[in-house]
């Protein structure tokens, strides 16, 4: 698991927002390389090819990684380790085994999802019951217009319909993400 890198650079002084120019590792967006896919608002999980599930868990620097944790990446800005937690352990093994109850259309294959529902992050996705989204079939979004401008105001739309944002994806695996609450305040 790599973090997908944000479209635009980040404000120095707020790195909550960001700023109107493009990350370089990205520019292939704005050069109309990539297909847009909306970005859920959960948290993310993963079954893995011996069919164990997994959830997505982030550790801070100086802290404790729970046992069995299986760390892939370190941020190298923010010093936070990236890896999986076996499900059962997790803070979402409740949610994750209610939305395990319904059945997948043609079963649940190996990949990672985003888990939405009534108890994750405030449901803002409006969920009536917890479900598992896989990544792979993420719903596709017209293209913006690939400037600063038509993003953010895609960006926005998309929030205001319940979308976090936009994730793109690069035929040969590259992702750039941007979500709606990185044009906050201001803009």
């Amino acid at each position: 698991m790599k973090k997908i890198p944000t479209l635009f650079k980040r404000d120095p002084d707020d790195h909550a927002r960001v700023l109107t120019e493009v990350n370089p590792a990205c520019q292939w967006v704005l050069d109309g390389e990539g297909v847009p896919t909306r970005k859920y608002d959960g948290t993310c999980v993963m079954l893995d090819e011996q069919g164990e599930w997994w959830a997505r868990r982030e550790i801070k620097p100086g802290k404790t990684p729970p046992p069995n944790y299986a760390p892939v990446t370190v941020d190298e800005v923010t010093g936070k380790t990236m890896g999986w937690e076996p499900i059962g352990q997790s803070a979402f093994a409740k949610f994750h085994a209610e939305a395990l109850a319904e059945p997948s259309p043609g079963g649940w294959k190996p990949g990672t999802y985003e888990l939405v529902g009534p108890k994750i992050n405030g449901n803002p996705e409006r969920e009536r019951s917890h479900r598992l989204i896989a990544h792979a079939d993420a719903q596709r979004l017209a293209s913006p217009e690939l400037s600063f401008e038509g993003i953010r105001a895609a960006v926005l739309t998309y929030g205001g319909l319940g979308a976090e944002g936009i994730v793109w994806h690069h035929e040969d695996g590259r992702m750039a993400k941007i979500k709606a609450r990185d044009f906050q305040t201001g803009d």
